[in-house]
C-alpha cells in the first residue's frame, strides 16, 4: 500500500499534461463536420496507452521539417473522446454521472482504440448499475454486443436474460425494436411465462410495428395491408402454439387474421377447434404443425428445425408461402463417394447433374458448425458459373437456429460454380462456399473454402477448414 500512495499526484500530473501547450507532439482531429475539435496530446503516451494509436503512429512519424503529427479520428465524438483522454493519461473515469447511452458511446470507442482494460470495467459497471436501462433498452445492447466478438460480458447478460427472463423483453418499452432473430428466439423459450394468445397479440404488434403504415385494425386491411404482414411475420408464426389457445381465443384474435397464416396452418386450426369442445390441449402439437410446414428430413446433419427456417428462406425469396416442403435426399458423401484419390465427387456430378431446387449441407469437420446454400437453377458440370438471383449461403454455428448467418447472392452471374472436375463439389460463387480435395496432401483431404465475392456475407472465418459429411437434397 505504501507504494501507491504517490499514484494519486502522479495521475492528477499526467493529466494537466493535456493542458500543455508547449511540449505537445501531436494533433488529433476528432468528429465530424459540423462537430469536430482538435486534441493536442504526446506520441509517448498514446503508444503505451492504445494499441489502436500504436498502429496507427507507427506509420504516421515525425516530418523531417519539424511539423506536428496529425491524425483523424471520425467514428469518435470530441466528447466521447475528451473522456477517453483521462483514462489514457490519468487512469481516471468517473461514471456515476453519466448516462447510460453515453457510457454505450464510450464502450464502442474503447472498443475502437483497443482499451481492453477499460472494455471490462464498463461492461461491469452497467451490468451492476444500469440493469432496468438495459432491459429497456435491450434491442440497443443486443445488436451492439453481437456486433463482433469484445463485449463477452454483455453476450452473457443478453444470453442469460433471454433464457431466464424473457418475459422481461417482451414487456419493455422498445419491445418493437428488437431485431426478428431475437424475436423468433424469445417465442421459442419455454420460461416466458405469459399464455400462448398474449404471445399471439404480442407478435402481431411488432409486426404492425415494422409497417408503420397498415391500420390498427384488420377489418380494414388491404390484400396487400395482409401480404405485407405476412411477409414480416413468416419466421414468427410457425413458433406459435396455436393448438395452446381456446376457441373463443381463436375466433376473437387469430381468426381476423387468418389471411397471413399458410392455408394448411388455417384448414387444420379450423377443423381442430370446430371438433373441440374450446379447451386448449395440455401440451403443444408439434406433429401437426411439422406436417403442416414440412415432411421429414432424412439428414445426418441438420435438424428439423433447421430444415424447416431454410425452407422460410427459401419462402421469403421466392414471396410466397408453400404449404409443404419435402427435402428428398440425392447425395451423401459418405454412402455414394467414389473411392477415389482425386475423383470424390465424381457421383455427386453424376447424381446431381440437372437437378434444380437443391439445397447442399455441409458439417465442419472437429465442430458443431454447418455450412449450405440453396441452387435454384440446375448443376451442370462444364465449368461454367451459373446465373440466380434467388439462391443464398449460410451457416450455423451449432444445431440450433439461434446463431445463423444468411448470406444472399449479389453478383447473380457468378451464383454458382459448376465444376467439371470430380475433386471439386457443389459450390457457390467465386469462391464464397467452395469444396474440394487438397491435391498436396496425398490422403485427399476433404477442404473449404469460404470467402466474400459473390455474396452479401461471408459465412465463415477467413481460411480453410476440413469437412466430414456433405448432403444434397432436392425442394419439393
Amino acid at each position: 500500500m505504501v507504494e501507491n500512495k504517490f499514484l494519486s499526484n502522479l495521475s492528477q500530473n499526467l493529466l494537466e499534461i493535456l493542458d500543455d501547450e508547449e511540449y505537445y507532439d501531436i494533433t488529433i482531429e476528432v468528429g465530424n463536420d459540423p462537430y469536430v475539435k482538435i486534441f493536442r496530446a504526446h506520441i509517448v503516451i498514446l503508444n503505451y496507452r492504445s494499441p489502436y494509436l500504436r498502429r496507427i503512429l507507427s506509420k504516421n512519424k515525425n516530418n523531417n521539417d519539424g511539423s506536428l503529427v496529425h491524425i483523424k479520428l471520425s467514428t469518435i465524438s470530441p466528447e466521447i473522446f475528451h473522456i477517453l483522454l483521462g483514462y489514457i493519461y490519468g487512469g481516471k473515469l468517473s461514471l456515476e454521472e453519466c448516462d447510460a447511452s453515453d457510457i454505450i458511446k464510450i464502450l464502442i470507442a474503447a472498443n475502437e482504440l483497443n482499451l481492453q482494460e477499460l472494455i471490462s470495467h464498463l461492461e461491469s459497471f452497467l451490468i451492476e448499475n444500469k440493469k432496468y436501462w438495459m432491459e429497456e433498452n435491450f434491442d440497443l445492447i443486443y445488436q451492439t454486443s453481437f456486433k463482433n466478438d469484445s463485449f463477452l460480458g454483455l453476450q452473457k447478460y443478453c444470453t442469460d436474460l433471454i433464457s431466464n427472463e424473457p418475459i422481461k423483453l417482451f414487456n419493455s418499452l422498445n419491445f418493437f425494436l428488437i431485431p426478428e432473430k431475437l424475436l423468433v428466439t424469445i417465442i421459442q423459450n419455454e420460461n416466458l411465462q405469459m399464455s400462448e394468445i398474449q404471445i399471439w397479440e404480442r407478435v402481431i404488434e411488432w409486426g404492425l410495428a415494422q409497417n408503420s403504415g397498415l391500420p390498427s385494425n384488420p377489418t380494414n386491411f388491404s390484400k396487400d395491408d395482409f401480404n405485407t404482414l405476412k411477409n414480416t411475420l413468416q419466421q414468427c408464426i410457425p413458433f406459435i402454439k396455436f393448438y395452446n389457445i381456446t376457441s373463443r381465443e381463436f375466433l376473437k384474435k387469430v381468426l381476423p387474421y387468418k389471411k397471413i397464416l399458410p392455408k394448411l396452418l388455417y384448414k387444420d386450426l379450423l377443423i381442430y377447434f370446430l371438433e373441440n369442445d374450446g379447451e386448449p390441449v395440455k401440451e403443444p402439437v408439434p406433429i401437426i404443425i411439422k406436417e403442416t410446414y414440412l415432411k421429414d428430413i432424412d439428414s445426418k446433419i441438420i435438424t428439423f428445425q433447421q430444415a424447416e427456417l431454410i425452407t422460410k428462406w427459401i419462402d421469403k425469396i421466392t414471396n410466397e408461402l408453400t404449404a409443404s416442403y419435402e427435402f428428398k435426399l440425392l447425395y451423401r458423401d459418405s454412402r455414394d463417394w467414389t473411392n477415389g484419390l482425386f475423383s470424390r465427387f465424381k457421383k455427386f456430378h453424376e447424381i446431381c447433374r440437372n437437378q434444380s431446387h437443391t439445397v447442399v449441407i455441409i458439417k465442419v469437420k472437429g465442430s458443431n458448425e454447418i455450412l449450405g446454400g440453396y441452387n435454384p437453377i440446375e448443376w451442370k458440370t462444364d465449368s461454367s458459373y451459373g446465373i440466380t438471383k434467388n439462391s443464398f449461403i449460410f451457416s450455423f454455428s451449432n444445431d440450433g437456429i439461434e446463431d445463423y448467418i444468411l448470406s444472399h447472392v449479389k453478383n447473380e452471374k457468378k451464383a454458382i460454380f459448376n465444376s467439371s472436375f470430380h475433386d471439386i463439389g457443389p459450390s457457390f460463387g467465386d469462391g464464397d462456399l467452395y469444396l474440394y480435395q487438397n491435391y498436396p496432401n496425398k490422403t485427399g483431404e476433404l477442404r473449404i473454402r469460404c470467402k466474400k465475392n459473390s455474396y452479401e456475407r461471408q459465412i465463415k472465418e477467413i481460411g480453410e477448414s476440413c469437412f466430414s459429411e456433405v448432403e444434397v437434397f432436392q425442394i419439393v
